[in-house]
């Protein structure tokens, strides 16, 4: 029986979890499934351009895990250009640092501690926003998790 995966830590929700090729309906394509831990792999190495030491360090994982994480993000990214797949962002066995709120009236986006609550977008002052880590069933999970892991560095 493998031993069970350990959390990775992903920065904050991506803005778009899903992705697909123009003039094509999604319906009639093959999807690749890239998971939370996956994309925040390919964010850290190919985006932000840290190390493997540097990233895994930041998503809190070996090195050699965050490697076999990379090459799996990299060669399902290559598969759905090359194939026209729809790519779909989810899953993973993760938690947020910081979260995303989108005003679904005026469009506006914010970055926040997952640790925060929010009632109002600070521009148009809507109640009507989206939380993007609880899109992907985040929230009270990651705000312990990251309780408890300030609360053991301060020992």
């Amino acid at each position: 029986m493998p031993r069970p995966k350990n959390e990775r830590i992903v920065h904050q929700p991506p803005l778009f979890s899903e992705f697909k090729p123009s003039g094509v309906a999604g319906r009639l394509l093959n999807k690749t499934l890239l998971s939370l831990d996956e994309y925040e792999a390919f964010r850290l190495a190919d985006h932000i351009g840290l190390s493997h030491a540097e990233a895994a360090e930041e998503m809190e994982i070996s090195r050699s895990t965050f490697t076999r994480l990379i090459e799996q993000a990299r060669k399902k990214i290559a598969e759905l250009i090359i194939n026209g797949n729809v790519l779909l962002i989810k899953g993973g066995n993760i938690h947020f640092r910081k979260n995303i709120i989108r005003c679904m009236d005026c469009g506006y986006m914010f970055d926040m501690s997952i640790e925060s609550s929010f009632i109002n977008c600070p521009e148009c002052h809507s109640k009507n926003l989206l939380n993007l880590a609880g899109g992907f069933g985040h929230g009270k999970c990651c705000t312990d998790r990251n309780f408890n892991h300030i609360k053991k560095e301060r020992r």
